[in-house]
């Protein structure tokens, strides 16, 4: 009867350790974005999750991250669900998930507000973490939908960081309008093109609260 008790002891599944970090990374597929620039983009994020350091951070954090696509105002989703990372092989799955997940629009309008709102929705679902931080990409300014600013209430109230990237182009000052639109306590980070990888490790650093020693 007691190794019967026991073995069935072993079936409760441990409970899960808390959770420090819910990260959302929000990719723009409007039409502003080109498919390299989108390859850049999903390819970009996966190889900055597997860095050694950031996957360090994710496991430490018993991070949660998510990833939704946006474009037009009535077009967003949730394409790779939440993933809890426990452990190297979590964040190798992510990263796998996000190199593979097809683009869902292609020529579609750029509404920034509906991805804040569409990113802040998703966070209900991780509302046990600690932080909770925004990773937002762009290539144009908002064309449709609620303007960017009317988030920041919603954002402020929550405590969410949110981190833009924008995809410079054609389009002037766009870094500016992403800083005006998305940043919040003056803690996003902004980029321009060229974007290579170095430039989104550096957003997932910021996300992730990763501390990098000084390479000089």
């Amino acid at each position: 009867m007691k190794a019967f008790f026991l073995s069935c002891l072993t079936l409760i599944p441990a409970p899960l350790l808390a959770c420090d970090l819910a990260l959302v990374l929000a990719v723009d597929v409007s039409g502003s974005v080109d498919r390299a620039e989108y390859n850049t983009q999903m390819q970009g994020l996966a190889t900055g999750l597997r860095d050694g350091i950031v996957v360090d951070a994710l496991i430490d954090q018993s991070a949660k991250v998510t990833l939704i696509q946006w474009s037009g105002s009535t077009r967003q989703r949730q394409t790779v669900p939440w993933v809890q990372i426990g452990s190297y092989a979590n964040v190798l799955s992510l990263s796998d998930k996000i190199v593979n997940d097809p683009r869902v629009w292609r020529n579609f309008s750029t509404a920034v507000g509906e991805a804040l709102s569409a990113s802040l929705a998703a966070l209900e679902d991780a509302s046990d973490c600690t932080r909770k931080a925004i990773d937002v990409s762009g290539g144009g300014v908002s064309n449709q939908g609620v303007s960017p600013q009317s988030l920041h209430p919603a954002l402020r109230a929550q405590g969410v960081i949110v981190n833009g990237l924008a995809i410079e182009t054609d389009q002037t000052d766009l870094t500016a309008y992403f800083f005006l639109g998305t940043s919040l306590w003056g803690r996003a980070l902004l980029w321009s093109q060229p974007m290579d990888s170095r430039i989104i490790q550096s957003r997932l650093d910021a996300s992730c609260n990763v501390k990098r020693p000084n390479s000089s």
